[in-house]
């Protein structure tokens, strides 16, 4: 019996860790190589340091994906309850059109960029991209303030801005 507990002990342990928060991006993401609207090309880091002193909340989606635009309503109440933060999407699309013309489409205010290597590139593998929409909260520093959510009106999305604003 008290091997059974210890192994539950054991397995819970490992388990907690690694769901553990990540609070920095990998080296690998921060490099990775995005295009903007105006079909320029910069870096996540280079996206991430133009947004130090501000919360971001990243938005990565695609306008193929239709719980990405089923989605799409609660963000935009996300982005009127929240107006001072920033909503950086990071478009999976296949190509710039597509991506262009969903930007257009269902109307996202926010800085836009397209990664051209998609969910299964560099970007997609450093932050473990296994679904979108996938929503990421970075805080004024930075930092990951949370790694990981897939609805727009996830509560720890909202508390975890909330608890942002406060820590001005």
């Amino acid at each position: 019996m008290k091997k059974i507990i210890i192994c539950l002990v054991l397995a819970l342990g490992f388990i907690s860790c690694t769901e553990a928060q990540k609070t920095t991006f990998a080296p690998k993401s921060l490099s990775s190589e995005m295009t903007a609207t105006d079909l320029s090309e910069t870096t996540f880091q280079e996206v991430i340091n133009s947004n130090k002193g501000k919360i971001i909340v990243i938005d990565v989606w695609a306008s193929w994906c239709s719980d990405c635009i089923k989605g799409m309503p609660k963000l935009k109440e996300l982005q009127e309850q929240n107006p001072d933060v920033v909503y950086l999407f990071l478009s999976m699309d296949k190509n710039a059109e597509s991506w262009l013309n969903g930007i257009k489409k269902h109307e996202l205010k926010g800085q836009h960029f397209w990664i051209k290597e998609g969910m299964s590139g560099v970007f997609g593998k450093s932050i473990a991209l296994d679904w979108i929409p996938r929503y990421m909260v970075v805080d004024q520093e930075g930092k990951i303030a949370l790694y990981k959510a897939i609805q727009a009106d996830d509560t720890k999305m909202t508390q975890t801005i909330k608890n942002l604003q406060t820590t001005k």
